[in-house]
């Protein structure tokens, strides 16, 4: 190991705080509290590292990967691997990328007006060097906190060398530069992120011809741009996203590129029900009160569809589905409450079962169907959302007897929710049940309390009936009738 990487700084302590930057504003001053020098890949692992020791999870608000793909990912990083995630759309991918910055120090010294935010202890183009070596002690720094060390890049074919590496600066040349003088280069994307992390996002669509630039820079520290050959030591972590279909069928990697990465990495969808819950009411930004239920009903949604024949699955599901789908069911909520005039907190906007089938009639278009389908896409829906609400009310109310509420409805009388319809209405139409306790115990057992949450709870389990073929249901423009 190099000295580089074996010097640490003093203010690691100051790591994962939301302290301000330190205030030392000099090489002298950062030879003076101690501070040293050490690789990117170095000060990842060792912060990794400290993070697992300590117990502390360095993967926050990700869900669903804790056992399978953040461990593959921690191994690539203490080993100093280059990284391509492969996984469908929606499967938090740039997530992953993107929380790798916590994994940073917070606060990094650079020399003061470098284009590439050189180290003060290891200078690496001409132009700093010499001012290193003129200045010395006086040589001025700044402080780039850990989110400015992060670069993305979302690669289109129209993306260019100059984009990705640099190019011939023309305003410098007219300022009287050689066309031989390195000062004449405007940097590109990757050198800029010297020091930090490059992220791709679907990188198979990056023309071949660029990823050979890049290919350059990652196995050469070559910088080629226009008969320049420039060898500077960047010091980057190259991590990428990709799809497996458009990695073998619409672009590809080419081997060489493909060959530098240390480690390809597949993602995939929540392995089970709470990941999804969860990952739905971390991100959501939601109008209403969507109750638990509900977002479990969303969450069975969207994993049933990733499961049926009639979806394209090489397209996939993605997460963002489900979380559509919770925003636009409290907004249903919400737009009921203004039509209606409801205020104040006795009557506050809560989703209910009726408000779901909103979802069906914004969201197809996020779903990729099969080509037989055509002119079933809703029908399709219709029964994944049906065969999700079943499930659901058969395990939250599971071992609760609903046969009084099955009696109560004699034939002639009938209970009418809908779109439009208040919570306080719902439940000022339940019928009288010769064990009126029954109430109370699907309101338990839901964990509802308010008005609206109590309306909520029981429509799910008429809804439950409903689909048991215990209650029939006749529905028409924007109302259903439980009978």
């Amino acid at each position: 190991m190099s000295t580089h990487d074996e010097v640490f700084s003093p203010l690691d302590t100051q790591r994962g705080t939301d302290a301000g930057a330190p205030d030392i504003t000099t090489l002298g001053g950062l030879r003076a509290a101690g501070c040293g020098s050490r690789s990117l890949r170095v000060e990842i692992r060792a912060n990794l590292l400290a993070k697992l020791a300590d117990g502390e999870d360095p993967w926050p608000g990700l869900h669903g990967f804790g056992a399978t793909v953040l461990p593959q990912v921690e191994r690539a990083l203490i080993a100093g691997h280059d990284i391509v995630l492969l996984g469908e759309r929606g499967q938090g991918k740039s997530r992953l990328l993107r929380a790798l910055t916590h994994l940073l120090d917070e606060w990094s010294p650079a020399i003061a007006g470098t284009d590439l935010c050189e180290d003060p202890f290891v200078p690496i183009t001409s132009a700093a060097r010499s001012r290193a070596a003129a200045e010395g002690d006086d040589l001025p720094i700044v402080w780039r906190h850990r989110s400015e060390r992060f670069v993305e890049k979302l690669a289109t074919p129209d993306t260019s060398v100059a984009d990705v590496i640099g190019d011939v600066d023309p305003m410098k040349v007219a300022e009287g530069r050689s066309l031989g003088d390195p000062e004449t280069i405007h940097f590109g994307l990757v050198p800029r992120a010297h020091r930090g992390i490059v992220a791709i996002n679907e990188l198979p669509d990056l023309a071949e011809r660029i990823q050979v630039a890049l290919l350059t820079v990652m196995e050469e520290r070559d910088v080629q741009i226009r008969g320049y050959v420039l060898r500077l030591p960047l010091d980057v972590l190259v991590v990428a996203s990709a799809n497996p279909e458009d990695y073998t069928n619409r672009g590809r990697i080419i081997t060489p590129l493909k060959d530098r990465f240390g480690a390809e990495i597949r993602t995939h969808y929540p392995a089970d029900l709470a990941g999804e819950v969860a990952i739905i009411r971390q991100e959501a930004v939601l109008a209403a009160q969507v109750p638990d239920h509900l977002l479990e009903i969303i969450a069975r949604f969207a994993r049933g569809l990733r499961e049926s024949p009639a979806i394209d699955q090489s397209s996939g599901v993605s997460a963002r589905f489900a979380i559509a789908a919770a925003e636009t069911v409290a907004a249903a909520a919400r737009h009921r409450a203004a039509v209606r005039g409801v205020r104040g907190a006795v009557a506050e906007a809560v989703a209910r079962p009726v408000d779901l089938g909103t979802v069906v009639d914004v969201l197809r278009g996020k779903v990729e169907f099969e080509p037989g389908e055509e002119g079933r896409e809703r029908d399709i829906l219709d029964y994944g959302l049906r065969i999700a609400t079943a499930e659901t009310a058969r395990e939250r109310l599971a071992g609760v007897d609903l046969r009084p509420l099955v009696a109560a409805f004699d034939g002639d009388l009938t209970l009418m929710t809908g779109e439009r319809v208040t919570a306080e209405e719902v439940l000022d139409e339940l019928p009288d049940l010769a064990e009126p306790q029954l109430y109370e115990t699907i309101a338990t057992r839901l964990d509802a309390t308010t008005p609206g949450q109590r309306a909520a709870a029981i429509e799910l389990a008429l809804e439950g009936l409903y689909l048991s073929r215990k209650l029939s249901k006749e529905t028409g423009e924007g109302q259903s009738v439980y009978g």
